[in-house]
């Protein structure tokens, strides 16, 4: 039975994960045939590669599996192996001072890339063909093998509609232009209450540290929606939507802004549909245009969708309504961050009331 030892890992992902290295590994080794040539003086490809491609492959968003782990990891612990059978005599000795060696170089350069230490190994024990290539072998075949594999992997990778290079999250910041930190990083863990849950476990985790603080505030807002999930959007918006049509003029909408001492305006098309949202920010910047010009794009839930689920969206800095819409994206009803602020005092005051009830006797 399929059961993946990696989290978030699928049968699909695994799948384009063979896929990826099947291409990967084919092409590579038929690249340098074609430019090289081939010859049993110096292999088309070597060993670590093989190692190399699952990284990059199957689990893509490891810091481990990058661009600069790949190549530098591979060329540079390939570089020491060489190195270490040039000046050590003793084979035994050789190999173990090799690959330590290679950890360390590839730990200071921030290239740590597991199969370099089995380029490192391959240097050293690789056989008559690699020995007579001396210090090019770093470079052909290890770095050309790597340079080709990570250009494969990126275009793989993008066919596949998956992200590599893995670029992590953008830290959020103050819309405001304060020295604050923005709201949601003033409440619940903070970077260093996730550092000194590590030293604690005494372990390093193979994943990037922004990715880290952004998993375990996904799962922080999973938990609250499934503890806190029982009240939907349909059941505390606003039904009386304030709206303007697209052909509306910039000073009607302000008009309407003002009027109504609203901070965002849906904005809906000829068949009634919401097309987009408008606040005295935007009709600030841009002056007397037309509203399809100016208008951002609408931030939408469902009426059974909910509502403390709309948390992450109306603390973001930017958001201060989310529109509710059914299919066809037809407005029934508005949640504006008042209306969260409401319904989360109510809870926790529902909650705290339940505390204090005294039990059976």
């Amino acid at each position: 039975m399929f059961r993946p030892i990696l989290a978030g890992a699928t049968l699909r992902e695994r799948l384009i994960a063979c896929l990826g290295a099947l291409a990967g590994i084919t092409l590579t080794g038929l690249i340098c045939g074609l430019v090289f040539g081939q010859g049993p003086d110096i292999p088309l490809i070597v060993a670590p590669m093989g190692a190399s491609a699952v990284l990059l492959f199957a689990v893509p968003a490891s810091p481990l599996a990058q661009p600069w782990p790949i190549i530098g990891g591979n060329t540079i612990s390939a570089f020491v192996g060489v190195l270490a059978a040039r000046f050590i005599p003793d084979p035994v000795v050789a190999i173990g001072v090799g690959v330590s060696l290679a950890i360390a170089a590839m730990s200071f350069t921030r290239c740590l890339h597991p199969p370099g230490g089995a380029a490192a190994l391959t240097a050293l024990i690789g056989g008559p063909a690699v020995t007579s290539a001396g210090f090019l072998f770093p470079l052909f075949p290890v770095c050309v093998n790597s340079v080709i594999l990570v250009a494969l992997g990126i275009t793989f990778h993008k066919i596949a509609r998956r992200n590599y290079p893995h670029v992590p999250v953008a830290v959020p910041v103050n819309t405001h232009g304060t020295a604050d930190l923005p709201a949601p990083l003033r409440v619940g863990f903070k970077p260093e209450d996730v550092d000194a849950a590590l030293v604690a476990l005494h372990e390093t985790l193979d994943i990037d540290r922004a990715d880290l603080d952004r998993l375990l505030q996904q799962v922080e807002h999973h938990a609250l929606v499934r503890s806190q999930g029982d009240l939907t959007c349909g059941e505390i918006m606003s039904r009386d939507v304030v709206t303007i049509g697209l052909d509306g003029s910039a000073e009607r909408a302000r008009e309407l802004l003002i009027a109504h001492n609203i901070r965002t305006l849906p904005v809906v098309d000829g068949a009634g549909q919401l097309a987009g949202t408008l606040g005295l920010r935007e009709l600030t910047l841009h002056g007397e245009v037309g509203i399809a010009q100016v208008m951002s794009e609408a931030q939408t839930a469902g009426p059974h969708e909910p509502v403390v689920a709309l948390a992450s969206s109306l603390t973001d800095g930017h958001t201060h309504a989310v529109v509710v819409v059914d299919e066809e994206r037809r407005i029934l009803g508005i949640i504006t961050q008042t209306d969260l602020l409401a319904t989360v005092t109510r809870l926790l005051s529902a909650k705290a009331f339940a505390l204090s009830e005294p039990g059976p006797a």
